[in-house]
């Protein structure tokens, strides 16, 4: 998934990044309100976590202008502003969930999985294929009880694909969910990632295939 952090304290925005990333997600930083929500606008996400405190443009402007939109990524708010009056005027404005800091990241990254979950229609942390299961807490996936021994990018491609059995995925979209905006996009990489995955897959009744010009699918066989 593709997750944006919007928030200007730089240790805390590098601990959140580094917790989104070993969660499998693509994440882009930005420490400016204003540039934030020039990005939005351009720049789809499936997450943004959002500090309130902001230099350029205050985070609850830029969640105005979000929602003014009908933008409908989930927004995760962390901030330092704990009065309930800042709480509910923030998710009045359109914050799917709001965190106050200092905070515990294990309940962050279970509010963020949630937010993600919610956004994907899925009930719980499992998605099922087949005989295929991926725990998307733990970000362990097997095959008939048979656990896949998958890379960090080859398991997110695994469930961006899992998302949407029996339905095309662009390679352009896979490229889009896997790098941020510091990194070298590459289809190639998302070629070797899925062939990767093939070899693991062999042998089990799940596949991924090419559609040529198109994208690629998750089946079952």
């Amino acid at each position: 998934m593709r997750v944006l952090v919007v928030e200007d304290t730089a240790d805390i925005a590098e601990a959140v990044v580094a917790r989104l990333e070993a969660m499998g997600h693509a994440v882009d930083w930005e420490d400016n309100g204003r540039t934030a929500s020039e990005l939005l606008e351009v720049q789809a996400y499936d997450l943004v976590v959002l500090d309130l405190s902001l230099p350029g443009e205050d985070g609850l402007e830029l969640l105005r202008k979000l929602r003014a939109r009908r933008a409908k990524m989930p927004v995760l708010v962390i901030t330092a502003r704990s009065a309930v009056d800042a709480r509910v005027d923030t998710l009045d404005l359109g914050a799917d969930d709001y965190l106050t800091k200092p905070f515990d990241f294990r309940e962050f990254e279970a509010r963020a999985r949630a937010l993600l979950r919610r956004s994907a229609g899925l009930p719980d942390n499992m998605l099922r294929v087949g005989s295929l299961a991926i725990d998307r807490a733990g970000r362990v996936a097997s095959v008939d009880d048979r656990p896949l021994n998958l890379t960090r990018r080859e398991l997110t491609v695994l469930e961006i694909l899992a998302i949407r059995p029996e339905r095309i995925v662009p390679k352009e979209e896979l490229v889009e969910q896997l790098f941020n905006f510091d990194q070298d996009p590459s289809p190639n990489a998302v070629e070797q990632f899925v062939a990767r995955l093939r070899r693991k897959l062999t042998g089990s009744p799940v596949e991924i295939q090419t559609l040529r010009g198109l994208g690629y699918r998750l089946a079952t066989r």
